[in-house]
This record gives C-alpha cells, sequence and structure tokens, in this order.
C-alpha cells in the first residue's frame, strides 16, 4: 500500500496573505469530494506579509495542510522545495490565486489513465495549457496574452519544440518524473518551467498538454525585468551541458 496521498499540490506563495486562505478552503471541499487523497504544500518563497501565519493556522488544523518556509529566491526554487517534500502519487503544481478552477482537474487523471475519460497512453507530465484544444483565458490583457505568445515562441525555437504554453502553473508530474527531475533543476526564476520540461524530454517521460479554463489574475507578477531575465534564462537552460540523463525513449502524447 502506498504511505503517501494520491496527489502532493505544491503551491509557491510569494505575500499571498490575500488569496491562500481561499485556495487551501478550496482544496478542502474541492479535492475531497472527488474522492481524492491529498496533501496540500504550501512553500512560502520569504513572504513579507501574513501568508505564513495564515497557512501555519490552517496546518495547526489539519495535517494535510503542509508548511515549508524558505528564503525568498524565486518560484523556481519553491517548487523545488515543494517537489523535495511531496509524498504523493502524482505531484500537481498549483498557483495560490486559483486561476484554474478544480473541475479542470479531471482533464488531468484522463491524460494519466486514471479518469474516466482516458482513452490514450498515460503521460508521465501533464501540463495544463492556455493554448491547447479547449483551453479558455478569461480576464487577460492583450498586452500579457502577446508577451506570452512571443516567450513560449522563443521556449519552442529554443529549447522545447511543440509545447506550446510552457509557463501556465498548473503541472502534474508522476513520482517518478519528480525523483529523476528535481536534483537536476537550477533555475529559480520564472523561467524553470522550460528547464523542467527540456529534462524531462531528454529523460523520455510522456508529456502531454491539456487545454484548461484559466481565469487571468490582473497584478501579475511577471514584469518587463522578470520577462527578460525568463528569456535569458532559456538560453541558459539550452546552452548548459548536461550530465547524464536517464535513458528513455521520448513518447509525447497530446
Amino acid at each position: 500500500m502506498p504511505s503517501g496521498p494520491f496527489l502532493s499540490i505544491v503551491v509557491p506563495a510569494y505575500n499571498e496573505q490575500e488569496v491562500i486562505g481561499r485556495f487551501i478552503e478550496s482544496v478542502r471541499t474541492d479535492i475531497a469530494r472527488g474522492g481524492l487523497t491529498w496533501e496540500a504544500i504550501i512553500v512560502d518563497d520569504g513572504s513579507a506579509d501574513g501568508t505564513v501565519a495564515i497557512v501555519r493556522e490552517a496546518a495547526r488544523t489539519d495535517e494535510r495542510i503542509r508548511l515549508v518556509e524558505a528564503p525568498h529566491r524565486g518560484k523556481g526554487a519553491a517548487v523545488r522545495q515543494g517537489f523535495l517534500a511531496a509524498r504523493g502519487e502524482w505531484v500537481l503544481m498549483a498557483d495560490a490565486d486559483l486561476s484554474m478552477p478544480w473541475d479542470n482537474l479531471p482533464r488531468f487523471l484522463d491524460a494519466i489513465g486514471r479518469g474516466p475519460d482516458d482513452a490514450r497512453a498515460a503521460a508521465d507530465i501533464v501540463i495544463g495549457s492556455r493554448e491547447a484544444p479547449g483551453a479558455q483565458r478569461t480576464g487577460e490583457t492583450w498586452s500579457r496574452r502577446l508577451s506570452g505568445r512571443i516567450f513560449n515562441a522563443l521556449v519552442r525555437l529554443f529549447a522545447v519544440p511543440g509545447i506550446r504554453d510552457s509557463q501556465c502553473g498548473y503541472k502534474m508530474l508522476s513520482a517518478d518524473a519528480v525523483a529523476a527531475l528535481t536534483p537536476r533543476l537550477t533555475v529559480d526564476g520564472f523561467a524553470f518551467d522550460v528547464e523542467l520540461l527540456y529534462l524531462a524530454r531528454l529523460a523520455g517521460f510522456r508529456i502531454r498538454e491539456v487545454g484548461i479554463a484559466c481565469h487571468c489574475r490582473q497584478d501579475s507578477r511577471v514584469r518587463v525585468r522578470a520577462g527578460i531575465a525568463s528569456a535569458v534564462d532559456v538560453l541558459r537552460v539550452r546552452l548548459k551541458p548536461r550530465a547524464a540523463t536517464i535513458p528513455h525513449t521520448i513518447k509525447e502524447t497530446r
């Protein structure tokens, strides 16, 4: 019998006191409604507001809620800490602002062969996508969408061809993929997703994109300076020499 839950939900949080309580309550009600065993690992990325206090209080009364405190280094570093702490069969990266409603979760379960509609080979890594068939966007400004498409074009050109949307905050990985990839991750900022997918391809893990409904956050943390830094990180991911990789045949399904 597995010693951990079916699903570990990893949430990087930086100054999220306005939304983190709602996120925790939504997990308690909506994930439980689907009959899945779960844990929620909130990784505080050096917040200066009340995020830690809110999560600590929730963890005090519910052992499925876990707090990891880390110095402020960036979203990628926070996700790595969450991956290291995860005990689930599957690990889901999620955003604290609930930009993806939980009724999208069955799309991920179908992609790994655990839902009622799965008809294709199960994936090892499932990417929530705002560009794949079936995707819906609300609340997104034209400038943010344009910058996102430019960045994704850069990613496809230099790192992971064929991936429509590398930067969506919702990705689900098998425990095997997490164990294999986490020690190799080095990018601390927003481009960590690119490195994750690039290494997953090298390792031969099966990747599938699924279209999701996305409610875009108006106070996005991604700014021009961060965007430039992320673009530089993409080039570093592609040009950085890599040591041994896991010898699997690449099987990618969409």
